[in-house]
């Protein structure tokens, strides 16, 4: 053998080792994968003898890119999802290199299930290279020996579904879903933006049998089906977005949750049952459930990776447990797990211990007023990362307030607006005019010996103050524009500073009364 021939196996080996065996994972909670080297998103759990399996996107976006950056699917499997121990196969198929017709690119939300030959089946949504639709999204079916690959099309004519196949459509057909009943009947569901399409399958696993057919029935419904089975009733798990502050769902229209229905037949008709998991870290919300060994388990895709973010997701698990003492049984709410954190550092801010309320409530359902104190900051925020105040009629002045449970002392604070108008403009999200603080000590009161007020967005204004003792402190913005005509004012993140540092508690506080009616 040659020394350049060896050096060429030699280079090949792990790499085809990896994919074979996969590389042992200790996950002591969620995310799985949480060390930020490999994010995992829009799991599908399938189970195989003994073994759990989770087939999985990977998010690739960098940590100011507000896309998803999505080139290959990854498989997660563990024999026991208590134990913590999994086995991570990186990079098991690319579009590109399973469907001849494919882009590369935007490996969305898939699906494995095992056919009737034994074989592996994956349904996934691909872009269609060469197509004339307006949406390019169609869901092709490859299939493989084994589960880790490798993969090849099992329909090399095309998609089986897109916006010209079985029928023509003006949905993007995407997020996959698919059941093998009991009695060896295939049924495919898919959809997404509101719109969710499903159908029966031949046993050939590839050929619809009928049209389609349009759900419209399941509250809120706006993307990621989940079609399931169990004791003779079906279940369709799913994200959804009912946005509002009372709703059961989200406050805001970025976020979703995820809500079930269930139905006496794999074609319905459905009927909403509620929600099992509310909103998440990340904004979109992505569910699978399956039994294993006894229990049920509902995997899903968070933010809490290290550096994640709403295109940086990672895949999470946890038990899922069923009410039987109703008919249909119903699904009980999940709460997310974590894996344990090191301990909160020393720090001076003690917002997180305050109740937010703003003078726009109930808050535009695309903000979200807990992100004035959930201490996240993101170079490149969404909507629903901010407290914002834009409509069509904006007011000259706005404020938002934080109530603690018993009086504080603090002595400076810091704020940080994000705006997509530049100074003094009268429209969209602009930094305001001019902004102070006031406290309540029998009345509202201009806070004294303030340092300065900056409005420049994207970085910290701070402001320095003789020491305070209060239970509520208002940060009053002056908005910009004039004539009636004023720019909306956006804040990401407000910081209470006391005199010393100490540990923030974690727990978030309830509603708390306002000074005007206490002076605490």
């Amino acid at each position: 053998m040659s020394r350049c021939l060896a050096a060429a196996l030699l280079a090949v080996l792990p790499a085809a080792l990896l994919a074979d065996e996969g590389r042992p994972v200790v996950a002591p909670g969620n995310p799985i994968l949480a060390d930020g080297r490999y994010y995992s998103t829009d799991p599908a759990p399938f189970v195989d003898g003994d073994t759990l399996w989770i087939l999985a996107g990977r998010d690739e976006a960098p940590p100011n890119v507000n896309d998803f950056i999505m080139n290959e699917w990854q498989l997660l499997s563990t024999s026991d999802p208590a134990s913590g121990r999994w086995r991570h196969y990186p990079s098991i198929a690319r579009p590109e290199t399973v469907f001849a017709w494919a882009e590369p690119g935007r490996a969305y939300a898939g699906q494995i299930v095992k056919g009737f030959d034994g074989r592996y089946y994956m349904y996934a949504p691909v872009l269609e290279r060469n197509s004339d639709a307006r949406d390019r999204f169609a869901i092709g079916v490859a299939v493989a020996d084994r589960i880790t690959g490798p993969w090849r099309d099992a329909h090399p004519a095309g998609p089986i579904v897109s916006q010209r196949v079985p029928v023509r459509n003006a949905i993007q057909n995407i997020d996959p879903t698919v059941l093998i009943d009991d009695d060896g009947r295939v049924f495919l569901y898919w959809g997404t933006f509101g719109q969710l399409r499903g159908m029966e399958l031949a046993r050939d696993m590839l050929t619809p049998k009928g049209a389609p057919i349009a759900v419209p029935s399941l509250t809120g419904f706006f993307e990621a089906p989940w079609l399931m089975k169990r004791r003779g009733t079906y279940y369709m798990l799913y994200a959804a977005n009912t946005a509002g502050p009372d709703s059961p769902c989200t406050p805001a229209i970025y976020h979703a949750c995820i809500a079930y229905g269930s139905a006496p037949s794999p074609l319905g008709p459905w009927t909403y049952r509620g929600t099992v998991l509310r909103p998440v870290s990340s904004t979109t919300s992505h569910s699978g459930a399956v039994a294993f060994k006894g229990h049920w388990y509902l995997t899903y895709h968070t933010a809490d990776a290290v550096g994640g973010g709403h295109f940086r997701r990672s895949v999470a698990i946890d038990r899922m447990a069923w009410d039987d003492s109703v008919t249909p049984a119903a699904i009980r709410p999940v709460i997310p797990t974590r894996r344990r954190q090191p301990p909160a550092a020393p720090t001076r801010n003690i917002a997180a211990a305050a109740y937010a309320t703003a003078s726009n409530e109930p808050v535009p359902v695309q903000y979200w007023i807990k992100s004035l104190n959930d201490g996240v900051v993101k170079d490149a925020p969404l909507p629903p990362d901010l407290w914002g105040s834009w409509s069509p009629n904006n007011p000259p002045r706005q404020w938002i307030e934080y109530r603690w449970p018993q009086p504080v002392t603090l002595d400076g604070s810091r704020i940080r607006f994000w705006a997509d108008h530049p100074a003094g403009a009268d429209e969209g999200v602009a930094p305001p005019r001019g902004w102070h603080l006031e406290y309540w000590h029998d009345g509202w009161k201009p806070v004294s010996g303030a340092s300065g007020y900056g409005t420049d967005p994207d970085a910290w204004q701070a402001v320095r103050f003789p020491p305070i003792t209060t239970r509520c402190l208002r940060a009053l913005f002056d908005a910009s524009g004039q004539s009636g005509r004023y720019a909306g004012v956006a804040v990401q993140e407000w910081e209470a500073l006391a005199p010393g540092a100490a540990v923030p508690s974690r727990t978030k506080p309830p509603a708390v009364p306002g000074c005007a009616r206490s002076d605490g």
